[in-house]
């Protein structure tokens, strides 16, 4: 495995993670007042996809080789 593709593995499984915790931050834990519920969940699902992108790039690059 080259540096590209590990580096694109890792950011792939970072992203989708952070979203995921992002994602149950926003439902289940109250907001302080300083962060609202929307803007956790919006960043979660972003996030969420866009490690989800990067997983599915990096395995069709992979059954290619």
């Amino acid at each position: 495995m080259n540096c590209e593709n590990y580096i694109q593995l890792v950011t792939a499984a970072v992203l989708s993670i952070g979203g995921l915790v992002m994602l149950f931050c926003g439902v289940y834990i109250d907001p302080l007042g300083q962060i609202h519920e929307s803007l956790l969940i919006g960043f979660g699902e972003v996030a969420t996809f866009a490690g989800a992108i990067f997983g599915v790039d990096y395995t069709y690059k992979k059954r290619q080789k």
